[in-house]
């Protein structure tokens, strides 16, 4: 008998190939039949005009310390997403070193400044009852809702080893064995292997560069190698060019890391602007090098447009812009002094607008701003407006404007970029960009910047752009993009198709209405701290495992998620 059986489906199976419509039987977490499905079940379900998909898998997620209070990885579950892939950037939560218990609160500050996670959530929401990688695993084991695999971070490697050191120093030719024990031991249990940072943009909670930037080439390939030793693993690496633009150095380092591992090795993210177009192809030069190396190289990049909520008075993007950390990291009395004096604010636009400021200088354009929420009496009105009608009205240049519609709200006002790279010919580019064999759909970064930014639904947003927007792609393409690319790229094992005998991870969607809602503020983390969430529009289920854990946007309470470890539940990816 089976489980259940969801009937006259449109399956859309993650191979690319045309959709059918069929039955499909669920046993014991598998599929068990697909065509048509006869004989009995406990259940079964008329899905007649919806589409039947392999559940997502995003790439690029943070849901390392979230799954602990949130075991459904809203709203990335919500949105179709089965898989999710953590402990990327080189941070993560594990191992912890028993012998300084004072590592963990470390960790929790640098997450909360370098991936924007709530601190007071980090305290209240998360056990941190583990000292190994494997017994961070362990705790996860058997409450999540989704498929979770965790990379093993660079930065938690340094400081277990090396301790406050690990900021800034190099290791000892013990140190370094000790780090590579440390590490086969994380690969052992489970991890998929490694994950680092090299980025000028990530530093800890006491604003010095983390753990992994200070690590040198011989460090990082000696790592790389070790990743190789095991089934199933891969590395996932940011260098500073990430961001804009990689130099010589850093491609030879990725490329010369991927083949150090005979592994494939993903960055995120690429980023797409036809008012840039000499990006991508410099960018795709890793890709191309690493082939002829006898590596991969593939670029995550994300098919739709995320916004990002900005603000002068928390940490955001705007930080990340040369010169402004110091003057926004000041006291907020002292931080809106120094913005009203005209010489400071022209200096900020000078450094916004050069060259240095790299993808940076997207978010320059002050007046083409939208104000989002304001707090004081005299900004009542703004809400929805564009900073340059303001600035007109008010004869003042559009920074200027901004700066005092924020002081004004002691800088707790809400500020919504308009995006730049929404022409048409910035879609064209993203098409022809999505062709190319090592790149990669996805960049999510759900779990992180919680309060900025709202990743997560681009699996839906992107199928209701194909299927009634700018329909750049087929469905059946959308859906292979979405499923079996990166579970191909994960070498996960029976997961990202419709085929029997895969796990039953599944979605079924109704093609006329698959949708994200708008991004909002809710305040649900522990300690009621703030993020933003989207409402999933148009998905009837998904299931995880054959189990059934979101019914018409609300999760239904079963955990029937697994830890997927590496080995266990991924295979060797060839890089070839």
């Amino acid at each position: 008998m089976l489980d259940h059986i969801i009937r006259g489906a449109t399956v859309v199976d993650g191979t690319g190939a045309p959709g059918y419509t069929a039955d499909v039987g669920i046993r014991d977490g598998r599929i068990a039949a697909v065509g048509r499905v006869t004989g009995e079940s406990h259940t079964s379900e008329d899905a007649t005009g919806l589409v039947l998909a392999p559940g997502f898998v995003d790439p690029h997620t943070h849901y390392d310390a979230q799954l602990f209070w949130d075991p459904y990885a809203t709203p990335s579950l919500n949105h179709g997403v089965t898989t999710v892939a953590a402990g990327n950037c080189g941070f993560t939560l594990a191992p912890l070193n028993p012998a300084r218990p004072g590592d963990a609160d470390y960790t929790r500050r640098m997450m909360s400044k370098v991936e924007g996670m709530s601190l007071v959530a980090l305290e209240e929401g998360a056990p941190w009852n583990w000292h190994s990688f494997g017994e961070y695993l362990d705790a996860l084991e058997g409450r999540i809702a989704v498929n979770a695999g965790f990379m093993v971070g660079h930065c938690a490697l340094r400081r277990y080893v090396m301790g406050p050191d690990a900021i800034g120093g190099q290791p000892t030719g013990e140190q370094s064995a000790a780090m590579l024990r440390l590490f086969h031991e994380a690969m052992d249990a489970g991890a998929w292997g490694l994950s680092t940072t090299q980025s000028s943009t990530h530093s800890d909670g006491d604003g010095r560069p983390v753990a992994s930037r200070h690590a040198r080439p011989a460090e990082l390939l000696a790592l790389a190698g070790a990743v190789g030793e095991h089934e199933g693993t891969q590395i996932e690496a940011i260098v500073a060019g990430c961001l804009d633009q990689f130099s010589d150095a850093e491609v030879d380092l990725l490329v010369e890391m991927s083949a150090a591992a005979g592994r494939p090795l993903n960055w995120n993210v690429l980023t797409i602007d036809a008012s840039v177009p000499e990006r991508v192809p410099r960018q795709l030069v890793a890709s191309e090098r690493a082939r002829r190396a006898g590596g991969r190289v593939v670029a995550l990049t994300m098919p739709i447009l995320t916004p990002m909520n900005m603000s002068l008075g928390t940490f955001c993007a705007l930080n990340l812009i040369p010169g402004w950390g110091p003057i926004l990291g000041l006291p907020v009395p002292e931080r809106i002094a120094r913005l009203h004096d005209p010489q400071v604010r022209a200096e900020m636009l000078r450094r916004a607008e050069s060259k240095e400021a790299g993808v940076f200088r997207r978010f320059a354009n002050f007046g083409r701003y939208v104000i989002g929420d304001t707090y004081s009496p005299r900004n009542e009105g703004l809400t929805g407006r564009v900073v340059n009608d303001i600035a007109a009205e008010r004869g003042l240049d559009p920074f200027a404007c901004l700066v005092e519609i924020c002081a004004d709200d002691e800088l707790r006002t809400v500020l919504w970029p308009m995006p730049t790279d929404n022409d048409p010919d910035s879609w064209a580019m993203r098409a022809e960009t999505w062709r190319h064999d090592d790149v990669l759909l996805g960049g999510s970064d759900a779990g992180a910047h919680l309060d900025r930014m709202c990743g997560a639904p681009y699996t839906t947003r992107f199928l209701g752009d194909c299927l009634r927007g700018r329909k750049l792609v087929p469905l059946e393409r959308a859906v292979k993009m979405l499923t079996d690319d990166p579970a191909r790229l994960f070498g996960l094992r029976e997961r990202g198709r419709v085929w029997e005998g895969f796990h039953a991870d599944l979605v079924l969607f109704d093609p006329e209405r698959v949708d994200a809602g708008q991004a909002t503020l809710v305040h649900d983390l522990p300690g009621a701290s703030p993020r933003l969430d989207s409402r999933a529009i148009g998905v009837r289920a998904v299931w995880v495992n054959g189990v059934a854990a979101i019914r018409d946007d609300v999760v239904t309470g079963a955990v029937p998620g697994r830890v997927l470890r590496s080995g266990r539940d991924t295979r060797t990816v060839s890089t070839s």
